[in-house]
């Protein structure tokens, strides 16, 4: 399970430099907090975020079920790839919304494969084995 709590810290650090990076955005674009909006590029920076966010509530807990049933190093390489994915998300979005699309895809796929791993884990364990 260390590769798991592993690529969960990553995913938090990473969430953590994103609304860092939203923070020093607001600063450089002069959005005054409560504001989410007024300049472009800083909505690119704080959507990121909240879309890391909506995810990462899913990701975290269906990371963490996957590895209760299923090889944790597996679930764990999964999980990497989602974190990975969030880096090309925020480096898509910010230079350019319509670049966003690749970062998307390996973000969500990993979730829902790790949903789906621990939808079939659990329902797998109340089927009686002799």
């Amino acid at each position: 399970m260390v590769w798991v709590n592993l690529v969960t810290l990553c995913a938090l650090l990473e969430y953590f430099i994103f609304a860092a990076l939203v923070g020093k955005a607001r600063a450089t674009y002069g959005v005054k907090a409560p504001a989410t909006s007024g300049h472009e590029v800083f909505e690119r920076y704080f959507r990121v975020q909240q879309n890391t966010l909506e995810l990462l509530i899913v990701f975290v807990p269906a990371l963490w079920i996957a590895a209760q049933y299923w090889n944790p190093a597996w679930m764990a390489a999964l999980g990497a790839i989602y974190v990975i994915g969030r880096i090309v998300y925020f480096r898509g979005y910010v230079g350019a919304p319509a670049a966003r699309h690749n970062g998307f895809v390996l973000s969500i796929w990993p979730v829902a494969l790790l949903l789906l791993a621990g939808i079939a884990g659990v329902t797998w364990s109340f089927v009686p084995h002799s």
